[in-house]
């Protein structure tokens, strides 16, 4: 039995079952009362498995609406929200950005709309495997982003995510890896209707349309007024600070486990190297912290669960006493570099530490230990550029920059097939 944790909380149903099937479970016992739903790889099942639920009648009352594009479901969200009812949709990669407009409605209104975002690459070219260039495109934009590392953690963080978004009035994106995540098969713990039940209270709209105080929503405000509503904003995001963690730690007492929160350090207390990182990239990035222990490196892992609102305290209280800290991140701003890591910098500014950027794994290339062994064992010698590309082909982007034009892609790839 955990201690602290009453023994009614540790009631177990553990199933072997794909993510996003997990997931789709998960949001159904949170009692979603509208689902905007367009399909997208990778989260096709979960909207999938919620309309099965719905149409045997498993998840009732809910009205799952099928739309014709991404743009629409999360425009039913907003109505369906604005109108008081508990909403939910999922998307990914170019389904995220064809929404872009509504998702910005949706936090400018202070909507609590929760949303999984199956994280998947943006084309051109068209690739549908897993880095986070969606969700970062959208970094800006007024939601929350929590990132998870396991199935477990994700179903998790969906039950955490619709208490935020209710008790702030602002709208939350649980972002988990497409693929890595989504279609894999593991055992979680799932919960009951009654625990749920316990944790997620019924909704009560901080604000709702009413048929008998009729009002206009998301109308034309002036420069006037027009910063003060992206202050509020912002001042609601700073509030979710507070709230992740009180919240997380209210789940933990309900559920018998810790789940979610802000960040979370894997031997950091004495380490002089620290690599940062969001995703399920932290499984494979922990063993490799083991194995560099054991041979008298000191080195630890932090885990960035919330990445809007930038934790910044956190990270810096995580960060302080470290040497050297490395972000590896699955996007980048193309011009200048690591998203994440800019937003490091920010938290570390003025402790002189060293903080070195390497992106990898974009478009589902696998972020192996040997590779992540070997750019440590650079960093640690002082060998890691500013900037780094893990695992990338120098050859074939050489090649590729003495052409006089494109397409990249189609060029590069047929040079690939003359390897062979």
């Amino acid at each position: 039995m955990a201690a602290g944790f009453p023994a009614a909380t540790l009631r177990r149903m553990l199933r072997q079952i794909e993510g996003s099937r997990a997931v789709a479970e998960t949001v159904a016992l949170c009692r979603p009362e509208v689902i905007g739903a367009y399909p997208i790889s990778p989260q096709t099942h979960i909207v999938e498995g919620l309309s099965a639920l719905v149409k045997t009648g498993a998840l009732a009352p809910c009205e799952f609406i099928n739309v014709e594009s991404e743009f629409a479901a999360m425009s039913v969200c907003i109505g369906a929200s604005a109108a008081g009812a508990r909403t939910y949709t999922a998307t990914a990669s170019q389904g995220l950005l064809y929404m872009a407009e509504a998702v910005y409605n949706a936090s400018g209104l202070g909507l609590p709309v929760v949303m999984t975002v199956a994280n998947r690459a943006i084309g051109s070219p068209i690739n549908i495997w897993n880095d986070h260039s969606d969700a970062m495109s959208q970094r800006d934009c007024g939601w929350v982003q929590l990132y998870v590392e396991s199935n477990q953690e994700a179903l998790d963080v969906h039950i955490q995510a619709f208490k935020l978004a209710e008790r702030l009035s602002l709208p939350v994106m649980v972002c988990m890896d497409g693929f890595i995540l989504t279609h894999a098969f593991e055992r979680v713990d799932l919960p009951d209707q009654a625990q749920v039940d316990a944790f997620l209270p019924p909704y009560s709209p901080r604000q709702v349309l009413d048929p008998d105080a009729p009002l206009s929503i998301g109308a034309m405000v002036g420069p006037e007024a027009f910063a003060e509503v992206r202050y509020l904003m912002h001042a609601k995001q700073i509030e979710a600070l507070d709230a992740i963690p009180e919240i997380a730690g209210e789940f933990a007492q309900t559920f018998g486990r810790a789940s979610g929160g802000l960040v979370r350090g894997y031997r950091t207390e004495d380490a002089e190297t620290v690599v940062v990182a969001l995703g399920s990239l932290l499984g494979t990035l922990e063993d490799v912290v083991d194995e560099l222990r054991e041979g008298g490196d000191r080195v630890g892992a932090l885990a960035v669960r919330c990445f809007r609102p930038w934790p910044a305290e956190e990270v810096s209280s995580a960060l302080g006493r470290a040497k050297r800290v490395i972000v590896v991140e699955k996007a980048f701003a193309v011009g200048i570099g690591g998203i994440v890591g800019l937003n490091v910098r920010l938290a570390l500014e003025g402790l002189g530490i060293d903080v070195r950027d390497v992106v990898a794994g974009l478009g589902g290339r696998a972020i192996t230990a040997a590779s992540l062994r070997h750019m440590l064992a650079r960093a640690i010698a002082g060998e890691l550029e500013p900037l780094t590309f893990l695992d990338m082909d120098w050859a074939l982007v050489a090649r590729e920059l003495e052409r006089p034009h494109g397409p990249h892609a189609e060029n590069m790839l047929r040079d690939l097939a003359g390897r062979l």
